[in-house]
């Protein structure tokens, strides 16, 4: 995951820190700092970004490895993703499954009204792969770990009537992390057609693949408590210096 222009710009103050605290103390800064430093930026790198669309390239790298198509990354499915797993997101069990299924319906009068998918331009969804963890992992890990781990996903991600795919994830406040992947046999740009271009979507926790809209909920509210922890510290380091 990319660092944002402010965390690197942080980051860069923190390390000027630690050059001008061992020139000044003749010392090379203490443990306590470097390890701070490293936190912040493993930190900073897991919440920042979007991690659906990080998974949809690591679907779609795993596809051409096996000579296969790359699936569209389609907003408006990703969207429904993202529903279903809010619709699901108190059904985690202790082993890290989800007992939740969806009908039918729920797609046609939850998913799609509620991402403001156009009716008309709903298609068949050809597979979905849900998945939960106890909490959050990088999107490395939660393909390998909790959405691709057995011979029936790995089967279902290599399907070939597959052409669009959709991915969307939410963390519980305090409870587990839930990721959804659904694919279609649409056409792109004209199949899962979100109105207005996704304008006036629900979506106030979580993410999905092909949003301009950035995380919002466990994700950013963690991002958040650790850039003022860590302005705090740096703010703390610079009066021990004067």
């Amino acid at each position: 995951m990319k660092l944002c222009h402010c965390e690197w710009l942080v980051l860069c103050h923190l390390l000027l820190a630690a050059v001008v605290a061992s020139k000044n103390h003749g010392s090379v800064p203490s443990s306590s700092y470097l390890f701070v430093l490293v936190y912040y930026t493993t930190g900073a790198s897991v919440l920042i970004g979007n991690p659906a669309d990080d998974l949809v390239e690591i679907i779609n790298k795993n596809r051409t490895a096996q000579k296969l198509s790359t699936l569209s990354d389609t907003p408006g499915l990703g969207c429904m993703a993202l529903q279903y797993v809010e619709l699901c997101k108190k059904n985690c069990t202790s082993n890290n499954t989800v007992e939740c299924k969806p009908s039918e319906d729920d797609f046609t009068e939850i998913f799609a009204p509620n991402c403001g998918v156009e009716l008309p331009t709903i298609d068949t969804i050809t597979g979905h792969i849900v998945g939960c963890q106890s909490k959050y992992l990088e999107p490395s890990l939660a393909f390998s770990q909790v959405l691709v781990k057995n011979k029936k996903s790995l089967s279902l991600l290599k399907n070939k009537s597959h052409t669009e795919v959709g991915v969307g994830m939410v963390g519980v406040h305090k409870g587990p992390f839930l990721w959804c992947v659904l694919f279609s046999s649409g056409k792109k740009n004209s199949t899962f057609v979100l109105e207005d271009h996704g304008i006036g979507i629900k979506q106030k926790n979580g993410c999905y693949s092909g949003s301009s809209i950035p995380c919002n909920g466990g994700q950013k509210k963690s991002a958040m408590w650790i850039n003022i922890m860590f302005l705090g510290f740096l703010f703390v380091f610079h009066l021990q210096l004067l």
